[in-house]
């Protein structure tokens, strides 16, 4: 029962913890909506941003519901221990009131001795010796027991009386998001009333976007898989320098996986060790745009692909690396946009929307350096880096590598 209680107090620390950190993320979003409303012509980027945080204090009423059901299942375990304690105290109270009767019948000096003095013999004088001094030291022990579980029982009640009174403040907490949420979805929805008559345009333009995304993609994919094909190369150019006498395979360089020397298998092996305890790719921010298909928060119909996750972070923000490893490309997507591809092994990471770079091809980073500065959106006023984790050509989800904020 005990372990129990902790494993269960564990959870409530971890809950209260995730808890914090999505009413972090709330707050920096809230700022972020306030700054890009002033700034912001169109109501799309507001939706979008309003969207991200509808869905953080849905995070958030779900935590705290698991919290309250978790603090239930508490109080019911710390009720049984009352309920049991109660009856245990009820049968020694019963038990030691007969022994103080038994003892006040007998409690004569004269009738003790006359006790001892009716022995048969010497041995069964020195048992009723030995059987009175054992009753004498098990009502003591029964009396201290009673005053042990009587203070068990007071602080199982005292424990219980907190819990009450935490479970009413969650409950109430809970309301108050739900009203807030409530709230939040109308002001939603009012943005997007108001927008109804440029659908049709807005939606053209969604489309437009995730066709620059699908042509960056494939931009990214061939780099990733000249990187594979190079480093095949220099791994099979070492071999034969290692080895001169041995036969030459001409069999073509695979382009889709890296054969890993014993080296980069190592850093691999870190790479994957890490996972869920990177850092964030800036220092501060949230994920406004997680990975994967998901339905526009705008049109039900119209399905956004991301390949990585989008998180939003403050003007003037470093992007820096997840991990240490090699530079392997400096993309130039447009004028103003740019992206830096680093090898891990057979993992890379990417990250793109930056509007300036440090670092260049073939230079190693170290974990958590700069390697340039994320661009701000001249008519968003956005800061958003977008992040993304490949193994191979295989797209991995960044948010079951990152450390939880």
């Amino acid at each position: 029962m005990t372990s129990l209680l902790w494993s269960q107090e564990s959870q409530q620390e971890k809950l209260e913890e995730r808890k914090a950190q999505i009413q972090k993320e709330i707050r920096e979003n809230e700022r972020l909506l306030q700054t890009v409303k002033k700034k912001e012509k169109s109501a799309v980027n507001v939706i979008v941003i309003q969207s991200t945080k509808i869905k953080l204090k849905e995070k958030l009423i779900n935590t705290t519901e698991k919290q309250t059901k978790l603090l239930g299942n508490d109080m019911y375990i710390n009720q049984m221990q009352i309920n049991k304690l109660k009856k245990e105290l009820a049968l020694l109270k019963e038990d030691y009131a007969e022994m103080i009767v038994k003892s006040y019948k007998s409690r004569s000096e004269e009738s003790r001795a006359m006790f001892l003095l009716s022995s048969e013999n010497f041995l069964q004088a020195y048992k009723r010796a030995q059987y009175m001094k054992q009753y004498t030291g098990f009502r003591k022990m029964q009396g201290e027991e009673i005053k042990s579980k009587s203070n068990q029982l007071t602080d199982y009640n005292e424990k219980l009386n907190v819990q009450k009174k935490a479970k009413q403040k969650l409950i109430a907490e809970n309301e108050k998001e739900r009203l807030a949420l409530e709230k939040e979805k109308q002001e939603q929805q009012k943005l997007v009333n108001s927008i109804k008559k440029d659908k049709n345009k807005i939606s053209r333009e969604i489309k437009q976007r995730q066709q620059e995304y699908r042509t960056i993609d494939r931009q990214i994919n061939k780099l990733i898989r000249e990187a594979i094909a190079a480093a095949n190369r220099k791994a099979a150019l070492e071999k034969a320098k290692a080895n001169p006498s041995a036969p030459v395979s001409k069999a073509a360089v695979s382009s889709s996986k890296i054969e890993l020397t014993p080296e980069a298998k190592i850093i691999a092996d870190n790479f994957r060790a890490n996972r869920g305890r990177l850092p964030y790719p800036v220092e501060k921010g949230f994920i406004s745009l997680g990975y994967g298909n998901q339905t526009h928060p705008l049109f039900n119909t119209i399905t956004v692909h991301n390949s990585g996750v989008e998180i939003t972070t403050d003007r003037g923000a470093n992007a820096r690396a997840v991990f240490g490893g090699e530079v392997t490309s400096v993309i130039v997507l447009s004028p103003v946009n740019k992206a830096v591809m680093i090898q891990h092994g057979d993992f890379f990471t990417v990250y793109q929307n930056l509007s300036s770079v440090n670092v260049s091809k073939g230079d190693k980073v170290s974990i958590k350096q700069s390697i340039g500065k994320v661009r701000t959106n001249g008519e968003t006023g956005k800061t958003v880096i977008k992040f993304l984790i490949l193994q191979n050509t295989t797209y991995n989800n960044p948010e079951g590598w990152l450390s939880p904020r």
